[in-house]
Order: C-alpha cells, then structure tokens, then sequence
C-alpha cells in the first residue's frame, strides 16, 4: 500500500532557471511514487517537456494538476488566458462557459496537465470577502448552478478531469482559509444556496471535489470542512450521493492546520474522508505520519485503500499523453472578445483622453508572497492600437483591486481611493478603468467616466483597450504575458 500516492506536491516555475528550482521535489516525489503533481506557471513548451518527462519516468500513471479557473493561460505562457468566472457568469451564457472549459480542458490536456483545478463552484454571496469575489460566477446560486454545471461539460468534452471547489461553499466568508480558519454562522436552510452549485456539479459528471478549509456550525460545530466525517461522509456521500474523487484545498494553508502540522491534519483529513492531500510542504513526514496512523489504528487501512482506488481510477481515466495545440489565433481571438462582452460602464462615458496620454498606473494588490499580475499588457495594447504614451499626456487611470490569496482584504484600500480623488480632483473628466468587481465603483464615486473589467489579468487590461479604441479583432496576444 503506497501512501505517497496520496500527496501531490506542488513544482513552482522560475523566469531564472525554469523549474530546476524544484528538482529536488520532483526527483523525491518520483522516487517516493507521488500520485503526481500540482504546476505553477511556466512556459509552454517547458510544461509539455516536463509533463512528458513526469510520465515517462513514473512507475504509474500520474494525476498532472493546475489551477486554471482562467484557462491554461492563467498558469502557462503561450496558452489561452480566459476572464475571470464572474465575467463569463454576468454574460449568462451557458453555451458559452460550457466552451471556455472545453478549452481550458483541451489545451490543459495538449500541455500535459490531465486536471483542471476548476469550475470555482462558491457563491458570491458576501461583498467582504476576501478570497472568492469575481472567481465566482455570481451571487445568484440557481445561476451559479447552471454556470459550474456548463463548465463541467465542457471540461469533459475537452479530455481534462474537473474539481469543483470549495465544498461547501466558500463564498459566505468574512475570512481567508489561506491565513485563518474562517467559520460560516449561516443556517443549515441557508446553506442550500450555497450547496446548490455543488449540487449540480455531482449532475453534470463532476470529477471530483475540493474541500473549504472553513467551520460550517451548522453541519459540523468541531472543525472544518476538510477534517469532518459529517460534512464530507454525511452530507456529500451520504445525503448528496457523490462517489467520485474528494481532494483537499492545500495543506499548508491556516485553515487546514490552524497552528498544528500538517502531517496530523493530514490524517484527520484522510479519516474524515478526503482522498487526496494537495501541496504538502514536506511530503516524507506526511508520509510518515499517514503509515504510522495506519499501523496504530487511528486511520481505517480499508479508508486508505478506498482513497488509492479512487485516485488510480481518476488517473488511469486520463492517462497517457495528448497531442494538441494550444493558443491558436482564433481561441485568442474568442477569448478577447468575450472579455470585451464583459466590461462593464459603470458612470459617465469612459473614453481615450484626446491626443496623448499618460497612465496613471494605482497598484492596490500588494500583500502575500506572490507579486500581482504584470502590468504591462495595458501599455503594449494602447501602443499597439497607436495611442501616443507620454509623461506630460493627459490622464487615464488603471486602478487594480483584484482578489488575491493572502492579500488579506477585499476592496479598494484607502490609500488607493485618496489617489483616485486626487486625480479625478485635477481632472474631473479623465477615465478610470477599474480592474476589479464593479461594485466597487461605490468606493471611487469621484470616477465620472469609470469601465470596470472584472480583474487586473493580461486579457482585462488587452480587453478595456480594445472597447476604448474599438479594435476587440485584432489584439488578441498584444501582451503574451504570463499570468498567475
């Protein structure tokens, strides 16, 4: 009985030296036999070379993983970057979404990667939530239903196992599972919204599903979602119906561990019933822990072997390698475009300041040991489009506010508010383009001409460039920027 199967560690992408940063993982999770790996970033033609290696030299077949709520190209540079959910959900297109998993799963699978950390199947049901927001397709469950269960589709259709997460539902949150363990005080009645999503997920042939490191009192008052048997034996097995892949959201996360270690968890996770452990910081003592759980009693020898059934099944269903493209013209293209479809016009009439301009560039996503997204793909489109950049032009402010874990907030912080003020103070009529949720325009009332685009990711900012100069055709890949 292998119970390193159990673990997928984390392989991290470096712009210095590619992944050779994590040899050491990869080399120790092949000779331990790792049920596989969770990748970060990287080039494109890197990640197929080093899917490819993963494949060839492990004794059995792996489980290649990623987030890629906004299509491969959130994690892989080359691939086709997607808006974020709630974009794609204020569209209400459900032929639409069903085709942005298809082709997430479709150059996932053509990248080596056979599983897709997505469709985000939480509520937005809490404005001060710092951690869901716009990766929600909205705070209408019967629509966020419907939304998770197109995407699902389509990621069959695209070759590529689904995750909906984060069961039972994250979106009521005041806190980030990441740094805290956040509790839910809502009634089990009110619950039902936040499970419909999941709900529909388990309809629509859902591979598996992904656990909130979060306390539900009202289904389970002694922990969080992760380690308990009520949540995850009771009501998704038991009372839902669901049999397939139950997986953690990472392990080294505040909300799993709460100041403990990770290899206790870890078991009580696995006791409680979850079946796979995601990025373990270090995989030999879990593993450690695990044998040593199974060999007192404390951890069911049959719960284990019922957790490594399910992971071979899941991993012999997308086994092998697949050959395809990824970023063709034409998925750029229909990305760009839906993302243009998506902007918002909040106040006034937003527009290109006349003649030349000056980006007034509000970075409000500091916080977490991840940088933003890069910035530079607003610049390189409006250069693209041939508007003229110069210090002594005239105003257009880019204000980001994304959701970001460990960021800590949601919202626009004071300090970035105060700028807008300052500016729109000088300048009543300059644009504001809000890289963040629209509701948050309440917080910038000074922005008479505001376009909010959802999120501060290269395609948003390729987007709001091509509504301002009316060129949504032909700018798809302006910036060809790696997103995170």
């Amino acid at each position: 009985m292998n119970v390193a199967r159990l673990l997928l560690p984390a392989i991290r992408w470096n712009a210095e030296d590619g992944f050779e940063g994590y040899r050491e993982t990869i080399e120790r999770g092949l000779e331990l036999g790792v049920g596989g790996f969770i990748l970060f970033g990287g080039e494109a033609k890197a990640v197929r070379a080093l899917t490819d290696d993963l494949r060839a030299r492990s004794p059995h077949p792996l489980l290649i993983a990623s987030d890629l709520e906004r299509g491969a190209g959130q994690q892989f540079r080359g691939a086709t970057p997607l808006p974020p959910a709630a974009a794609l959900g204020w569209l209400a297109d459900e032929a639409l979404t069903e085709r942005a998993g298809e082709l997430t799963a479709r150059e996932a699978r053509a990248l080596g990667v056979n599983w897709v950390y997505a469709p985000v199947a939480d509520v937005d049901l809490e404005p001060e939530n710092p951690i869901i927001g716009v990766r929600a397709f909205g705070s209408d469950p019967e629509a966020v239903a419907r939304q998770v269960a197109a995407w699902v589709r389509g990621c069959a259709r695209g070759g590529a196992l689904s995750c909906a997460k984060h069961f039972p539902g994250h979106g009521r949150t005041v806190g980030d599972s990441h740094v805290e363990r956040p509790a839910v005080r809502a009634t089990r009645r009110e619950l039902e919204e936040d499970l419909a999503p999941f709900r529909a997920a388990v309809a629509a042939g859902v591979d598996s599903l992904m656990t909130a490191h979060v306390v539900y009192p009202a289904l389970d008052a002694e922990g969080p979602a992760t380690l308990s048997a009520a949540i995850l034996d009771g009501l998704l097995r038991g009372e839902i119906g669901y049999a397939g892949l139950v997986v953690t959201d990472a392990i080294i996360m505040e909300g799993m561990t709460e100041g403990g270690s990770e290899a206790s968890a870890s078991v009580q996770a696995l006791a409680a019933g979850c079946d796979l452990l995601l990025y373990p910081q270090d995989t030999q003592a879990v593993i450690a822990e695990v044998r040593a759980a199974v060999e007192d009693g404390r951890l069911p020898r049959a719960r284990v072997e019922e957790a490594l059934r399910r992971i071979r099944q899941a991993a012999e269903r997308v086994a092998g390698a697949v050959d395809g493209r990824w970023g063709a013209d034409a998925d750029r293209r229909w990305a760009l475009e839906i993302a243009v479809r998506s902007l918002r016009v909040c106040r006034g009439e937003p527009r290109l300041p006349a003649g030349r301009l000056r980006i007034e560039e509000i970075e409000d996503d500091a916080g977490g040991p991840w940088p933003p997204y890069p910035r530079h793909a607003l610049p390189a489109a409006l250069r693209a489009a041939g508007v003229e950049i110069a210090e002594d032009g005239a105003p257009l402010v880019a204000l980001y506010s994304d959701i970001r874990a460990w960021k800590g907030r949601p919202g626009i912080s004071p300090a970035a508010q105060a700028r807008v003020r300052a500016i729109t103070a000088d300048h009543p009529d300059a644009t504001v383009i809000l890289f963040s949720h629209p509701r948050l325009a309440a917080d910038i009332p000074t922005a008479a001409n505001l376009l909010a685009g959802w999120g501060g990711e290269a395609i948003m900012q390729e987007a709001a460039v091509a509504w301002l100069t009316g060129r949504s055709g032909g700018m798809a890949g302006v910036s060809g920027g790696l997103e995170r």
